[in-house]
């Protein structure tokens, strides 16, 4: 487990998928990505996403867990999917703005 910290970038460790963290829980939590948990820049895929856990992630779109206090986004697409404590992460939808009639 990692102290998160926003701003941070984190990397896949069994497939493409990078992020950067916008917004992070006070706790230590582990951000896994396939199944797997994810590490610092710089380190080496190998394997495959588990079973489960391979939705993939899309470029540029934000990640929530379901209280919101961690919030990703992707800077470079993979075939994992992003989780936090055993729990698939949520795709955050787009604010609607009110209409100007």
């Amino acid at each position: 487990m990692a102290t998160l910290k926003p701003g941070g970038r984190m990397q896949s460790t069994v497939c493409s998928t990078e992020v950067i963290v916008v917004k992070a829980p006070a706790d230590d939590v582990e951000l896994t990505c396939g199944g797997a948990p994810m590490a610092e820049p710089g380190a080496e895929p190998s394997g495959s996403p588990a079973e489960g856990a391979a939705e993939g992630s899309l470029l540029g779109k934000r990640y929530v867990n379901a209280d919101e206090s961690l919030e990703v986004l992707v800077t470079k697409p993979g075939d994992g999917s992003l989780g936090m404590g055993g729990d698939l992460l949520a795709l955050k939808e787009a604010t609607q703005l009110p209409a100007s009639d």
